[in-house]
């Protein structure tokens, strides 16, 4: 495209250095054999020309067909990559919220245990007392009963 330019340059250099014919308008005297062969030199550089910017239009359609395949396909890599990551993120939120499950069910399986444990102790603890007091008063009894048969003189025999 260079060399058309180069060459289109020239024709405009002619045509401003061309000597103007009088009485003609502003029309000037140009040199046609001169002119026809850049012409020609125009005609002979096109086609490569041409052709060099139908293979970088060509080049530029494929480029850009690549490039969309390419985001084409980081769209979709990244749109899977979002899908696993909220799976996991779901799975992870799953999993805190049973392991919440779990900790409040044994805490409270916990609280029941302890309680149903003092219960437990304070009946055992009840019925001891119990006991114990019965066994107390029959210990003071039987004292009882020692104290009046050595008053009363009975228990002398033994």
């Amino acid at each position: 495209m260079k060399r058309v330019e180069e060459l289109l340059h020239e024709i405009q250099c002619i045509m401003e250095d061309a000597k103007a014919v009088p009485l003609t308008g502003g029309k000037s005297l140009i040199d046609t054999e001169q002119i026809m062969d850049i012409i020609d030199e125009i005609q002979d550089s096109l086609p490569s020309e041409v052709r060099q910017a139908k293979n970088i239009v060509a080049d530029r359609s494929q480029i850009i067909a690549e490039a969309r395949k390419e985001a084409e396909s980081i769209i979709r890599e990244a749109e899977e990559k979002k899908k696993q990551m909220v799976e996991q993120n779901e799975i992870v939120r799953a999993a805190h919220a049973q392991a919440n499950e779990i900790l409040n069910d044994c805490k409270a399986k916990t609280s029941d245990m302890r309680k149903a444990a003092n219960d437990f102790v304070e009946d055992i603890m009840k019925k001891t007392d119990e006991a114990i007091t019965v066994q107390l008063t029959e210990l003071r009894k039987t004292r009882q009963n020692i104290k009046m048969t050595q008053k009363t003189g009975t228990g002398s025999n033994l």
